[in-house]
């Protein structure tokens, strides 16, 4: 399973302007205070975890193995939203798909099945995922 930890406080330093992806500006090398990440990532921190995901089964989605995932348990899972999911006593990060036949667990790699809940499964949503927090 993975390792499940309650929100910190973060406050990190904050540029005046964007940085360019392009040739550098040498005229902008000053910083003007500081912000705070948890205003900017964090809507609800009493509900708000952040997660590690082991796989690759979410590439398709920019979220890779190593990979921290916020997870907001306050909002209400709908089509579409990647959520953390308890299939049988497990946590998965899937898709959410609607289907008629219900809900469905859609990995974002070929190589990894969707999971179907038949009837009788144990499935429960345990939070939607916000934000990835990918190291490069």
């Amino acid at each position: 399973m993975a390792k499940i930890e309650p929100h910190g406080h973060v406050t990190v330093l904050a540029a005046l302007s964007p940085v360019h992806a392009g040739f550098p500006s040498p005229a902008q090398d000053y910083f003007d205070g500081s912000i705070d990440l948890n205003e900017h990532l964090i809507a609800d921190p009493v509900a708000t975890f952040i997660i590690r995901v082991a796989g690759d089964s979410m590439i398709g989605a920019g979220i890779s193995d190593g990979d921290e995932v916020i997870v907001d348990r306050s909002l209400r899972p709908a089509e579409g939203n990647v959520v953390i999911a308890v299939v049988e006593g497990e946590l998965t990060i899937k898709r959410l798909r609607l289907g008629a036949a219900g809900p469905e667990l859609h990995p974002e790699n070929p190589d990894y099945p969707v999971i179907r809940v038949s009837p009788g499964q144990e499935l429960s949503i345990w939070g939607v995922v916000t934000r990835c927090l990918h190291r490069v």
